[in-house]
């Protein structure tokens, strides 16, 4: 491995001529007759790759230092416009090449994705909003629960592995539904899951629901989330475990708990019920139960309990943990 810029410049060139060779329908297409462009595809995108794993937000700035560092590598380089009209024009081989590229990595056959989206703020004040007509149709208003705010734009989807390798994206309207947009992805990209029979996938607590979770099941999806607060107290619970914690344990759409199952199931019948912990599961690695609380006839166990005298917890409220009333362990 070297940080090389001329190396890492010769070796995306090299790759991504042979590629140009082998799959010649990747290329833009222009007349057999006509004049050659002074910058070759392969050229171009080895530019473009190089201006994203560089950081240059802007190609401007980008075309500036390539004309003062990057000269004796490219013979030709284009003015700004022309620059970006070959990018818009080349963008379907830039995805080709970059999913070939990507699809080369060790990462790439990674078991366990992680599933996000991000809005892309395009205006808010309603004279942005007027002035903004290319986006008529696209951009829509929507609702960013992390800051709080209203926003008018659009939304990216992205499912990624844990190192931060893009595996599929989707940018769609500020109100889109974060299931539906996963489910058409998945859908999109069918071949990838093909690959992978027993994938694993991460989110939040938005991708919820019987009917997402059955359709993820049948593609051969495993999700893992954070437990929802607002679930329903009563009814059918899933087995296998079923924790809510404000500290960051999960739970899984099959109801196992992620994580060391045996000590979880294990802790928890010690404490016959709810209690606190302080981010760990319960019993030695969450301090001391006491004995199993008395019942109410016809009632069941008494509610949860809220203070640190249940557990012999020398630093109390450092996170409450409890579980499903009336549920015990896995037989």
């Amino acid at each position: 491995m070297t940080n090389d810029v001329d190396t890492l410049a010769t070796a995306l060139y090299a790759t991504t001529d042979d590629m140009l060779k082998e799959h010649p329908d990747l290329a833009p297409w222009r007349p057999p007759v006509g004049i050659t462009p002074r910058l070759s595809d392969a050229e171009l995108v080895t530019l473009a790759t190089m201006q994203a794993i560089l950081g240059y937000t802007s190609e401007a700035k980008w075309l500036r230092h390539a004309r003062a560092h990057l000269r004796h590598l490219f013979p030709y380089l284009p003015q700004q416009p022309g620059y970006n009209k070959r990018l818009r024009k080349a963008a379907a081989l830039m995805r080709s090449v970059n999913r070939i590229l990507a699809a080369t990595t060790s990462v790439w056959s990674d078991d366990v994705w992680v599933v996000d989206s991000t809005p892309m703020e395009c205006g808010r004040s309603r004279e942005t909003v007027k002035r903004c007509s290319d986006l008529a149709g696209w951009a829509e208003y929507g609702y960013c629960a992390s800051h709080s705010r209203f926003f008018w734009g659009l939304r990216l989807h992205l499912v990624c592995t844990l190192q931060g390798l893009p595996i599929a994206f989707a940018l769609t309207g500020a109100k889109a539904d974060e299931r539906e947009t996963l489910l058409g992805l998945l859908a999109a990209e069918c071949e990838l899951l093909r690959e992978r029979p027993r994938q694993t996938l991460i989110g939040d607590k938005n991708y919820f629901g019987r009917s997402f979770e059955r359709q993820l099941s049948e593609h051969g999806v495993q999700l893992l989330r954070p437990a929802r607060s607002g679930w329903p107290r009563s009814g059918r619970r899933p087995r296998g475990g079923g924790f809510r914690c404000r500290s960051g344990l999960w739970s899984r759409s099959s109801g196992a708990p992620f994580g060391s199952e045996p000590a979880l199931h294990r802790s928890a019948s010690s404490l016959g019920g709810p209690g606190h912990c302080r981010g760990r599961p319960f019993g030695p690695l969450g301090g001391t139960a006491r004995p199993r609380r008395a019942e109410r006839p016809g009632k069941g166990p008494v509610g949860p309990a809220r203070t640190s005298r249940d557990l012999d917890n020398p630093r109390p409220g450092l996170g409450l943990c409890r579980q499903w009333p009336g549920y015990g362990p896995r037989s």
